[in-house]
């Protein structure tokens, strides 16, 4: 009696847990169940990742084409200035007629070429006038042109100063002004224009 009363409270036993078990097994599923609505929320969140896309939509760059129109109205101005301007070239200090000639040529060439008129004996009152003043240095087989030009207006005024040197090789195997070839005067005829151009555009500031 006490083996069968044994065995039975066994068997009870085993039943309980195998209840239990199966409990557990029912369980899992039903905690899985919830969990499902949360990855719901979650890939809900996905959809804010096209703001942060729609962010570069907002990028101010259209606006960067307004500059180029404030760049156009500087030109104008100065070549309203330069249009008004009558320039007298006095005679050239310290270079040699051989030297002088060309740079004179090209001086009225460049003059010109910028819209820069030049003020003869005709009767035309300048309105500046430019004094150049010129010396060379001989450094072995090359020949250095200083020059200084000073801008004044009609009263003697001087307004402005362009000063600078241009070294090229030497010519005809002279020193000083012999050995200064005219394409090295003519160069100089170009940049002083240029400078007084940019100098009288900044005038119209």
């Amino acid at each position: 009696m006490r083996r069968s009363h044994v065995t039975t409270v066994s068997l009870l036993a085993a039943l309980t847990l195998a209840a239990c078990t199966n409990a557990k097994d029912v369980l899992e599923p039903s905690a899985i169940a919830p969990q499902s609505p949360t990855a719901g929320t979650g890939t809900a969140a996905t959809p804010t990742t096209p703001a942060t896309t729609a962010q570069p939509s907002a990028a101010t760059q259209p606006s960067a084409p307004a500059q180029p129109a404030t760049t156009t109205a500087p030109p104008a101005k100065s070549a309203a200035v330069i249009a008004r301007t009558r320039l007298q070239v006095a005679p050239i200090v310290g270079a040699s007629v051989e030297a002088a000639t060309p740079l004179t040529a090209a001086l009225q060439t460049r003059a010109k070429q910028r819209g820069i008129t030049l003020a003869g004996s005709a009767g035309q009152t300048p309105t500046h006038v430019l004094k150049g003043y010129f010396s060379t240095m001989s450094e072995g087989k090359d020949t250095t042109v200083i020059y200084v030009w000073d801008v004044y207006d009609p009263a003697g005024n001087r307004l402005h100063r362009i000063n600078g040197q241009q070294k090229a090789p030497s010519v005809n195997d002279g020193e000083g002004w012999a050995a200064v070839a005219p394409e090295t005067m003519q160069a100089i005829a170009d940049q002083t224009i240029d400078q007084f151009a940019t100098w009288l555009g900044g005038q119209a500031g």
